[in-house]
């Protein structure tokens, strides 16, 4: 049965798909200024219309120009779900990962002449979403995860894995662009970690389900953490040393991921589409 890869003429069709259509809608945007005088760039409508344009044009573009031809069929991802076995160990990962990845992002400085500017664009954001929980709810916690797991799990990692990678150094490019589409060093660094953990779990349970619901679960306590206490840290949160919360995170990914490293595939065939 004929699969899908993904190779450099997939990586432009994505970046195309989602070019155009994200063009296409910041200029109606440019219309709506000059002929009512208001900018729709922090409208909640609009920033989920450019968020769905963006990610569904990558995806349809995928879908027709290269899976279709290569395959003859669709796009189709296994949505399964393993066995409670899974979720024991998956979730309690995620959270070490969590906590290990705040203690990384936190050394990363916030001041100076390159990173300063950076950080004040980078709060400013945060702040703009964080000021309607329902935005960064819909945005964060229920499009993000769906759409760039679709995309960097589901069509780049497993499209390397159909040309012939091997299962580690497809995950870790797939994390690599999943860090870099972040646009900025802070959020890099967790989702360069994020997208490891995600693309191993997709690897192990051969299921897109699950990376979905675990980016979910992190940007549903990141997103709970800032609303509600004012800040990006857990160790801010709750008083607690950063340095304690490292330890407790290194200790969970260390324990779980063994778990994970000998829990099977629900599927024993390669990937397929």
């Amino acid at each position: 049965m004929p699969v899908f890869t993904f190779d450099w003429k997939g990586f432009f069709i994505l970046i195309a798909g989602a070019v155009i259509p994200t063009f296409a809608v910041a200029m109606l945007n440019v219309m709506f200024m000059l002929l009512q005088n208001e900018n729709l760039q922090y409208n909640f409508f609009f920033l989920l219309l450019s968020n769905a344009v963006l990610w569904l044009g990558a995806i349809l573009a995928f879908d027709f120009f290269i899976c279709r031809p290569e395959t003859g069929r669709k796009l189709n991802f296994p949505m399964h779900s393993p066995d409670l076995k899974a979720y024991l160990i998956i979730f309690p990962l995620m959270f070490g990962m969590m906590l290990t990845a705040e203690f990384i992002t936190s050394q990363i400085p916030v001041t100076g002449p390159v990173f300063g500017p950076m950080y004040e664009w980078f709060s400013l954001q945060m702040e703009m979403l964080s000021d309607d929980i329902s935005v960064m709810i819909v945005l964060a916690v229920v499009m993000a995860p769906v759409f760039e797991e679709i995309v960097f799990r589901g069509i780049i990692q497993k499209g390397l894995i159909n040309k012939g990678m091997k299962p580690g150094p497809a995950i870790l490019f797939s994390a690599f662009l999943f860090g870099l589409v972040h646009f900025n060093p802070w959020q890099f660094a967790g989702a360069l970690l994020l997208g490891i953990v995600l693309g191993w779990v997709y690897e192990k349970t051969r299921s897109l389900l699950m990376p979905i619901l675990l980016h979910a679960f992190n940007n549903l306590g990141s997103t709970l953490i800032i609303v509600y206490t004012g800040t990006e840290s857990f160790a801010d949160a709750f008083s607690v040393s950063e340095y304690i919360l490292l330890a407790i995170g290194l200790l969970m990914v260390a324990g779980f991921g063994f778990l994970l490293k000998k829990y099977g595939s629900q599927e024993a065939a390669p990937y397929n589409n």
